[in-house]
């Protein structure tokens, strides 16, 4: 069946409910899903609502911290939230360090396995990964199982899925076809575990002739050029160093609600 799935960015924003489960794609400052994030947080500004979102994006960048400043996060499970060589994610730092954000410990292997679990249609996933380590006691709903072949202790890492992902594309096609080109990150795999899957492209063609994620998948296609913004789409264009240190340097002062007026312009947003 031919379906056409676009839809406008402030449509593609109101298909994540009040306190969703949220994969975000991309890696650290690399292909983040920027526009709709900023869609995300004026949908919610004007619906006054907190939003109470659980935050999955791997490797958490500018999109996490700019929800994360506006309330709107109540949990996240990632195995890094920084801003890479420009330093810390200030909103994620602080609202860590007073113990408003329910961290949720994992690793790249942990996460690995939970949406590999997830994949394969099982409750969880041996591995080797955590044994010897301090991270059971931060996690006591990871359990250890025994191999019944070698009798060795594994640890049972539980499957990972969400209600929502976004992902940001290079291109993409009415029917949801999304082509991603090099550094994958785990948009593949987060596409196929997610309940619902929305895409971000720099274009929209009518028919891709090769696909990373298959339409089939997706639920909704978002035209955005420029999406990823101030982050990287390579080969399309860099990360926006500047823009990122304006950010730093305006995060918790009064300058803070201009830069993101300024970005949310720079995005088509009223």
């Amino acid at each position: 069946m031919d379906i056409d799935k676009r839809v406008s960015l402030a449509q593609a924003a109101q298909l994540v409910p009040p306190g969703a489960s949220v994969a975000l794609g991309g890696v650290t400052l690399y292909r983040r899903p920027m526009a709709f994030t900023l869609a995300l947080l004026h949908r919610f500004a004007l619906e006054s609502s907190p939003g109470s979102l659980t935050l999955l994006p791997f490797t958490g960048g500018l999109e996490t911290d700019l929800l994360i400043s506006a309330g709107m996060v109540r949990q996240i499970r990632a195995c890094y939230v920084g801003l890479e060589a420009f330093g810390l994610a200030p909103y994620f730092t602080q609202a860590a360090g007073q113990g408003t954000l329910d961290i949720i410990e994992e690793t790249e292997a942990s996460l690995a396995c939970g949406i590999r679990a997830a994949l394969s249609g099982v409750g969880f996933l041996p591995s080797t990964a955590w044994i010897g380590t301090d991270l059971p006691a931060l996690r006591p709903d990871v359990r250890t199982v025994v191999d019944p072949y070698s009798g060795e202790e594994l640890m049972a890492f539980p499957a990972i899925r969400c209600n929502i992902a976004v992902v940001h594309a290079l291109e993409a096609d009415r029917r949801g076809n999304a082509q991603l080109n090099g550094h994958w990150g785990v948009d593949r795999e987060v596409a196929m575990v997610a309940d619902t899957v929305i895409v971000t492209a720099e274009r929209v063609v009518d028919r891709l002739k090769r696909a990373d994620i298959p339409g089939r998948a997706v639920h909704a296609v978002v035209e955005m050029p420029g999406g990823a913004w101030p982050t990287s789409c390579h080969p399309l264009y860099p990360f926006d160093g500047e823009a990122i240190l304006r950010y730093v340097a305006a995060a918790g002062t009064e300058a803070f609600p201009a830069l993101l007026a300024d970005w949310s312009a720079h995005h088509g947003l009223s």
